[in-house]
């Protein structure tokens, strides 16, 4: 078996017989060389399945889903709200939040948010393109840019990064079932009031960002 996986949209069973999309036969045919008979994977919500390639006509991919490999994974809900950055930065963090099992990503404009607006369909392949290198079967969603008002309408366990507490450390045991979001604030950190406003939430815990290099 071939190491390319690939996040495939539509739904998956054993012996669907389908085809990917030009891209994705593209990458498969040209790019990887694979052949007919030669076998990848699939994946999306329903598990990772092995596919078999039927044929390749006019630069596009037929298969066959042979076998179920992995089954849909259970996991913790673990968000990550963030001020939007300038795009390099934004890609690479993006992708390292995804490979490090983030399962939804929550633009947040707040006061000293520099950049305010994202494209989603570029971060979506870049979200996609982590996710099956990773080995990753979910794949995060990522959300419009909100308001702070809004986003703490959200009911979860929020871990709140502030620079001016001495806190190095979150006790795991203590979180519920509900998902875990981490806040980044922006640039500029947040305004001391819009801190403040984090107090008196249930499910609050600050943490202190620390440099490792």
């Amino acid at each position: 078996m071939s190491n390319i996986r690939l996040f495939y949209r539509e739904s998956l069973s054993l012996n669907l017989t389908a085809t990917l999309d030009k891209s994705q036969s593209h990458y498969v045919s040209k790019v990887m060389r694979v052949k007919e008979n030669e076998v990848f994977s699939l994946f999306n919500s329903s598990g990772e399945w092995e596919a078999k390639i039927l044929s390749v006509s006019k630069s596009i991919v037929e298969f066959n889903v042979m076998k179920q490999l992995r089954q849909t994974e259970n996991f913790k809900e673990l968000w990550l709200a963030f001020s939007p950055i300038k795009s390099n930065y934004f890609n690479f963090m993006i992708q390292k939040a995804t490979e490090l099992g983030v399962t939804k990503f929550l633009p947040i404009i707040f006061d000293r948010t520099i950049v305010r607006k994202i494209n989603k369909e570029r971060l979506g392949k870049v979200i996609i393109e982590a996710a099956e290198q990773s080995n990753r079967i979910t794949v995060p969603t990522i959300e419009e840019p909100q308001k702070l008002k809004n986003f703490l309408n959200n009911d979860m366990d929020l871990i709140f990064t502030d620079l001016n507490t001495t806190n190095t450390k979150i006790d795991l045991q203590k979180l519920t079932t509900k998902p875990t979001c981490v806040i980044i604030g922006p640039e500029g950190d947040f305004l001391r009031r819009r801190g403040k406003r984090f107090l008196n939430l249930r499910g609050f815990n600050q943490l202190k960002l620390v440099k490792t290099f």
